[in-house]
C-alpha cells in the first residue's frame, strides 16, 4: 500500500490522544498547531514539567516533551515509564550514556521514540538520498551541509551553556541525514570557535568533518549571518550526479545535475522548484503510522543513538 493511501486509511480510526509535557523550546508552538489540524491526532493538553497529569491519562497515548534540554532525558524517562510513545525535542541532552539508555528502555517495552529533527522528512533531501541510494549519483564522496542562524544575545547565552555553541544547536538536523546515508563515521573532526565580538562564549562559527571509507561530510554551522534560513543548504555529490538542496527558501528549490538521464531527470544542470515543505507534519504522520500498525518508526532505535553519538562527537561533548 502506498503511504498516502495508509495514510488516508488511517484517519478514519480513532485519533491518537497526544500531550505536551512542557512548552519552552522553539518548536513547540509549530508541533502543537500541527497537531490541533490533524485529524489523525487529539491534543489532551500541555502541561509542566512536574505535573503528572497526561502520564496518569489512559486516554493520552503519545507524549511529546519540549522541555529545556538540561532536565530532556529525565522527562523522556518519566514518559517511558508512564507506558506512552515519545517524541523528545531536539538535541536531547548532551550526553550519550543516558539516551541509550533510554532508547533502550523505549525498544524494551516495544514504545516508539522519535526526535525532532527538521529536514528528516523534507522531499527535497529525501530525493537527494533515494537517488544516492539507487546508485544513480555513482560513487557518493561529499555531502556537504550549512544551517547558519541570527541569534540575539538572549539566544546566544542560551547556546553557550554547551561547549559546542552553534553546532550542538543545529549541527544534528544535518547529521541525522548524514549518517542515514552514509552510515556510521570513522572519526569525526570538530572546530568549535568563538569569531565574533560578543561578550559571550558562544562557539558560533563552527565546523564539523565526518570521515567515512569513501567520502567526507562537511557540516557548519554560524550564528551570525543575516538572511541565513535562504542560505541554508544540503548537498549530495557522487562521481555521477549532484544535488544541491535548499530547503528552507520560499520556495524551497534544489539543483540537480546527472551526467546521463537517471530516474525522472534529465542529464545536464536542472533546477527543480518543491512544493512547500511544512515542518513536523512527517514526523507525526510517521508516528500515526507506527501506532495504528504497530510496526517500527523511521529512523530505528539504532539510527536515533548513532544520530545523538555522532552529534556529541561534533560538538565536543564526546571524545
Amino acid at each position: 500500500m502506498r503511504r498516502r493511501d495508509l495514510l488516508a486509511s488511517l484517519l478514519v480510526q480513532p485519533p491518537i490522544g497526544v500531550g505536551f509535557l512542557g512548552s519552552e523550546h522553539s518548536h513547540f508552538a509549530g508541533k502543537k498547531k500541527v497537531f490541533e489540524g490533524s485529524p489523525a491526532y487529539k491534543l489532551i493538553g500541555v502541561t509542566g514539567h512536574d505535573d503528572s497529569a497526561l502520564l496518569d491519562d489512559p486516554a493520552v497515548q503519545l507524549i511529546v516533551v519540549e522541555c529545556p534540554i538540561e532536565i530532556a532525558i529525565r522527562q523522556g524517562r518519566k514518559v517511558i515509564a508512564a507506558g506512552k510513545h515519545l517524541h523528545l525535542e531536539k538535541p536531547p541532552g548532551n550526553q550519550l550514556g543516558p539516551f541509550v539508555e533510554l532508547v533502550e528502555e523505549a525498544r524494551r517495552k516495544q514504545l516508539h521514540l522519535q526526535t525532532g529533527y527538521v529536514w528528516r522528512w523534507h522531499a527535497g533531501i529525501s530525493a537527494a538520498l533515494e537517488a544516492a541510494r539507487r546508485g544513480w549519483l555513482g560513487d557518493v564522496f561529499l555531502v556537504r551541509g550549512t544551517m547558519n542562524a541570527d541569534r540575539t544575545p538572549a539566544q546566544r547565552l542560551a547556546e553557550a551553556r554547551f561547549g559546542g555553541g552553534a553546532m550542538f544547536e543545529l549541527g544534528g538536523h544535518m547529521i541525522d541525514r548524514a549518517v542515514d546515508l552514509l552510515g556510521r563515521p570513522k572519526s569525526v573532526k570538530p572546530y568549535l570557535r568563538h569569531d565574533s565580538k560578543s561578550n559571550d562564549k558562544l562557539a558560533d562559527n563552527t565546523l564539523a568533518v565526518l570521515e567515512f571509507d569513501r567520502a567526507l561530510a562537511v557540516l557548519t554551522v554560524a550564528d551570525r549571518m543575516a538572511g541565513s534560513g535562504q542560505h541554508r543548504s544540503f548537498e549530495v555529490l557522487g562521481e555521477d550526479g549532484s544535488f544541491i538542496v535548499y530547503p528552507e527558501r520560499n520556495p524551497p528549490t534544489m539543483s540537480v545535475h546527472m551526467r546521463r538521464a537517471q530516474g525522472p531527470y534529465r542529464a545536464g544542470w536542472q533546477e527543480i522548484t518543491l512544493p512547500p515543505q511544512p515542518r513536523f507534519m512527517g514526523d507525526f504522520e510517521e508516528m500515526a503510522r507506527s501506532i495504528r500498525t504497530n510496526t517500527p518508526l523511521t529512523p530505528t532505535y539504532d539510527h536515533e543513538i548513532l544520530l545523538q553519538e555522532t552529534l556529541l562527537r561534533a560538538s565536543g561533548e564526546l571524545l
